[in-house]
């Protein structure tokens, strides 16, 4: 086989937009030959294919898929809503995610030649987006929720429980659908986070006149609401003034995953 230099690589891809990969394999299928890879590329529609890396992709699909004991999750972005409906983008999505719960994470990457195919028949930023697969602990249970529209997952859930009854985790579930959290306790928020925002409030509440020997209970009053936003525990249930802590009797959310259009 014939060497190929990584400056001859980056050549190929800068006079023709196509991606590193593909043109390593143009120049490695054509011996080298610079202009017969730049036709090859251009031949398989490869030419210009990464200058659709930088176009919005906020429609797609989500899959989900469970055993009882494990549950994954797949989200497969794509430009429009129209590629997404369509059969080969479903199929490959539904293939990642029953991948995922067979052999793990990383069983994307082995579907990158299909997802490089996709990306070219339809001709729209193809990626993948969240990928996540949950195995419930000895005793724990899990819940999911997929919410499908026009015959595609757009919004999928996952949550694990300990001590919590399966009605108690659904409703979970249904809420993190409706509230998206992105994190289960504030401890899991960045501490640098958390000044910045302390430190904005704090200003807030001074522009506005409070008594100094009020400030801090009012910024922290005002911090908890900030922390209600992200925080699933701390958060109203579906809504109310009844937080989602407060209806787990004595259990516990473990963890918990979503994936949704728009991400």
């Amino acid at each position: 086989m014939v060497d190929i230099a990584a400056k001859d690589v980056k050549a190929l891809r800068d006079a023709t937009g196509a991606g590193m990969m593909d043109a390593k394999r143009a120049l490695i299928e054509c011996d080298g030959d610079f202009e017969a890879a730049s036709q090859t590329l251009r031949e398989k529609g490869l030419a210009n294919a990464a200058t659709r890396s930088d176009r919005e992709n906020i429609e797609g699909a989500v899959a989900l898929v469970s055993d009882g004991r494990r549950a994954a999750l797949v989200h497969l972005k794509c430009e429009t809503d129209f590629s997404a409906k369509s059969d080969g983008f479903l199929f490959l999505v539904d293939e990642l995610v029953n991948a995922v719960l067979a052999e793990g994470e990383a069983a994307v990457e082995a579907h990158s030649t299909a997802i490089d195919d996709l990306r070219l028949t339809i001709k729209e930023n193809v990626e993948v987006g969240r990928v996540s697969l949950i195995e419930a602990a000895e005793g724990n249970m899990l819940d999911t929720y997929l919410h499908v529209q026009d015959g595609r997952g757009v919004n999928g859930v996952v949550v694990e429980g300990s001590g919590v009854d399966q009605e108690t985790l659904h409703q979970v579930a249904l809420h993190i659908a409706f509230a998206k959290p992105t994190v289960l306790t504030r401890e899991e928020v960045a501490s640098d986070l958390v000044e910045r925002e302390r430190a904005a409030l704090l200003e807030i509440t001074k522009a506005e006149g409070k008594p100094e020997q009020a400030w801090d209970k009012i910024v922290e009053g005002r911090l908890t609401g900030w922390f209600r936003d992200t925080v699933l525990l701390e958060q109203g249930l579906h809504g109310d003034k009844t937080s989602v802590a407060d209806i787990l009797n004595g259990g516990s959310i473990e963890r918990f995953a979503q994936a949704y259009l728009g991400a």
